[in-house]
């Protein structure tokens, strides 16, 4: 086995799990923000979210 073969393997898995990790957060992203949306047109807000009306002084 020669050195190159290493060397391109590395760099070929190396890649391919930047590629999988990189799927995979922005798979997760767009579940999370799905999530979101359903609990907002549930009623449920953010705590930071302010209500015309609501305001502390």
């Amino acid at each position: 086995m020669s050195h190159e073969f290493y060397i391109y393997v590395s760099y070929g898995v190396t890649g391919l799990v930047i590629l999988a990790l990189i799927g995979w957060v922005w798979l997760d992203g767009r579940a999370r923000q799905r999530e979101l949306k359903e609990l907002e047109a549930a009623g449920v807000r953010r705590r930071s979210a302010t209500v015309a009306g609501d305001r502390q002084a």
